[in-house]
């Protein structure tokens, strides 16, 4: 019987414990809310320098939401492109280095 009522207090505890993280993750996400902004930079590295870019507008999505750099990758894979963002103060840097090119890309990004 002892053993049967760690076990629950045990569940309890883990369930606390889960619910708290979904609090947290919730809140999280709730900082981007539509006309919330945030300003990103991402490296990207290729053998050309399109590609060194394109590199590093998708650090720049994966760093703001990755269900928005999925939704690039399902749509037009252009630097810039960001389903349900409004991309502003777009600019990028490049130097040769690492595997030919690398750029460091940059962005202001609004939700809609």
């Amino acid at each position: 019987m002892r053993f049967e009522i760690s076990k629950t207090l045990a569940s309890r505890s883990a369930l606390s414990a889960l619910a708290a993280a979904a609090v947290f993750i919730a809140a999280a996400g709730g900082a981007q809310a539509a006309g919330a902004c945030v300003n990103k930079a991402g490296e990207g590295t290729n053998s050309t320098l399109d590609g060194a870019k394109f590199q590093a507008w998708e650090a720049v999505l994966q760093a703001t939401d990755w269900g928005i750099w999925g939704a690039m990758m399902a749509s037009k894979q252009e630097v810039g492109n960001a389903p349900g963002m409004t991309v502003s103060n777009l600019r990028s840097t490049c130097k040769p280095g690492g595997l030919g090119h690398t750029c460091v890309v940059q962005a202001t990004l609004c939700r809609k």
